[in-house]
């Protein structure tokens, strides 16, 4: 019985001082082929398997959309899941099984692709350029 205390115990200890990495990039500073934003950045934490994009159209950018959607907003946000496949992170399909898009990363790359596939053909367009990259790594 003291054997599997001390095991047990020990155990506890372990995972206690057990430090798990986490890896945060930033992408910041982003332009687009289309629009022009005054903030646009994605954030993806490896960890979490998320992507928080965060941005501000400029307003030109911003009556062009709003003409046809009043649900636009100037700023916004939003979080999509990711996953990591052959050193690449992808955002969990949006679309239909016959048609879908993501938004592609490639690590330590400033371009952001959206990748389309159309009846399992693959298409692969640049949609933006980063200035600057952030790395962390965050321990808890």
């Amino acid at each position: 019985m003291k054997k599997n205390n001390f095991f047990i115990f020990f155990i506890l200890i372990f995972f206690t001082f057990l430090k798990l990495d986490a890896e945060i990039i930033i992408l910041s500073k982003c332009d687009h082929k289309e629009d022009v934003f005054l903030k646009n950045e994605y954030i993806l934490n490896l960890n979490e398997l998320t992507m928080t994009r965060n941005y501000v159209y400029n307003e030109k950018t911003y009556q062009k959309y709003r003409i046809t959607d009043l649900s636009i907003k100037k700023s916004n946000s939003y979080i999509s899941n990711i996953y990591e496949e052959g050193g690449k992170i992808l955002t969990l399909k949006h679309g239909y099984p016959q048609f879908y898009t993501q938004i592609l990363f490639e690590k330590d790359k400033q371009e952001i692709f959206i990748k389309a596939v159309l009846n399992d053909i693959e298409s692969v367009s640049k949609v933006s350029t980063c200035k600057k990259i952030e790395k962390f790594d965050q321990q808890s």
